[in-house]
């Protein structure tokens, strides 16, 4: 069996590829975001990199318009089901790496309990705004102005087990922010409740139509319940680099080199691939999470053409001894209703220098990624998922 020197995984965050059969249980029925994204732009998004490597191959009910089969097939391409309860960024990655959450986080459709959010203005000084799902735009376009002119804060959650705090960082400092959040996540697992992710948003801007988030973002996650594939590499020293709010996801356990988080992902990915050569590279290339929720497809195209590019870059520096795997955590149609991620199967493509290609089918879980990489690094664990390390050989 051939095994590879480097294994650079890359999760296109969010892109789903079509709903799997237990969409009802979620109310996800029809959701399929690059089907739908490529029916938005009729068939003129440029996906060359992405099409070159099969993503045209991968079963679907229907072709994904404007983006070919190839042939001949020169990567192996198939799609994951999830298998996590929840359908999240911190589900999604947690399962990619062989580790589950369950039972399933507290979710806050009408808002956080009173008591929560008393402690929150209470130990803050500062009055809390909205308390309520909200997408991020909506909620710096309608309260903002109003946090910016009097120093409060935005709360507000998602569909997803979150809550996200934003402030102007000219009224309140990102360290404030952040030791804010450090109390909210502390305070939480001090309580009953059960909540995935404190996330900080910073934004600026003076008014809403300039308001933007920065790059400043801090994710404050529970602790994965088990070890997952991240920790079990780094016990036998297998170096893993960590890039992008992944490592926030796993508290940054099983990551032993990480790049500067003020350069873009795609950067510290280009720098990753140049001075890492051996182990695992772990890349969260984001972006495209926000147009999903915002239901922005045009700008969710841009984005994941921009993404094409950057791959074909990352495909100049691979080696014959280099495995590229391609996926994503879940889906999140930018066309679809309301504002929360859906319930869809996730693309797979493994492609290296030279290799054939092929089709990997349709895996039973995203955990079939982490019993690849662990199988081609020869540890043996009891981590759930099958290895698809012959099928690449």
């Amino acid at each position: 069996m051939r095994r590879f020197k480097r294994i650079i995984v890359i999760v296109l965050h969010s892109v789903g590829i079509g709903a799997t059969a237990d969409p009802g249980e979620f109310g996800d029925q029809g959701a399929d975001t690059l089907g739908h994204v490529c029916q938005y732009w009729q068939g003129t998004l440029k996906l060359p990199t992405l099409t070159r490597l099969g993503l045209g191959n991968i079963p679907r009910e229907s072709p994904l318009m404007g983006v070919s089969a190839v042939k001949p097939l020169t990567s192996q391409v198939g799609k994951m089901k999830p298998a996590s309860a929840d359908i999240d960024s911190l589900n999604g990655h947690w399962e990619l790496m062989g580790t589950f959450v369950n039972p399933p986080l507290d979710t806050f459709p009408n808002g956080f309990p009173l008591p929560l959010i008393n402690r929150i203005e209470t130990f803050s000084n500062r009055k809390v705004l909205l308390n309520r799902p909200a997408s991020v735009i909506a909620a710096l376009k309608g309260f903002g102005e109003q946090e910016s002119k009097e120093g409060d804060l935005i709360v507000y959650s998602s569909n997803d087990s979150v809550l996200q705090v934003s402030a102007n960082e000219a009224v309140v400092s990102v360290n404030e922010l952040y030791r804010i959040c450090r109390y909210i996540r502390f305070m939480v697992d001090e309580s009953r409740l059960r909540i995935g992710r404190i996330i900080a948003r910073p934004f600026v801007g003076e008014s809403p139509s300039d308001f933007k988030l920065t790059n400043n973002r801090q994710d404050l996650t529970i602790v994965p319940p088990t070890d997952t594939a991240l920790e079990l590499l780094t016990e036998r020293h297998v170096p893993v680099a960590g890039i992008g709010s992944l490592i926030d996801l796993f508290s940054g356990r099983g990551i032993t080199t990480q790049f500067d988080s003020r350069e873009s992902n795609f950067k510290q990915l280009l720098e990753a691939v140049k001075t890492q050569v051996t182990g695992l590279v772990f890349a969260d290339l984001g972006s495209l999470d926000e147009a999903g929720h915002a239901r922005n497809p045009r700008g969710y195209g841009l984005a994941l053409m921009q993404i094409d590019s950057q791959l074909n870059k990352i495909m100049t520096q691979l080696t014959p001894t280099d495995l590229m795997m391609i996926t994503a955590d879940q889906g999140n149609d930018p066309t679809y209703s309301g504002t929360g991620h859906t319930r869809e199967y996730v693309p797979l493509i493994a492609a290296s220098p030279n290799a054939n290609g092929g089709q990997l089918g349709i895996r039973s879980t995203l955990s079939d990624l982490g019993a690849t990489i662990l199988s081609n690094f020869k540890i043996h664990n009891q981590l759930p998922g099958t290895s698809f390390l012959d099928q690449i050989s």
